[in-house]
């Protein structure tokens, strides 16, 4: 899972602003946002629940969608890019 750019920096199709939303929440409302997206376009999403890292690549291994880069910035937030399937 690599990138030219930083998950904070990448183009995507959509954005959705988890942070300060505890598990299950970021993981309900992304899929949510994916069900409203193309085959094919990208969603990153931003949270700052400690466990989402391993909550996306769980979510993205049980539904096919590509997890395709995740990080997280000096502030604590992490980020997560999602290809819809």
């Amino acid at each position: 899972m690599s990138s030219l750019f930083s998950v904070f920096e990448m183009p995507v199709d959509r954005e959705l602003d988890a942070c300060g939303l505890n598990c299950p929440l970021p993981i309900l409302r992304a899929k949510k946002t994916l069900s409203e997206m193309a085959s094919g376009q990208t969603l990153r999403i931003t949270a700052t629940d400690s466990g989402s890292a391993s909550d996306f690549q769980s979510f993205a291994k049980q539904t096919g969608n590509t997890l395709l880069t995740q990080g997280e910035n000096a502030s604590g937030v992490f980020g997560f890019v999602l290809r819809r399937k």
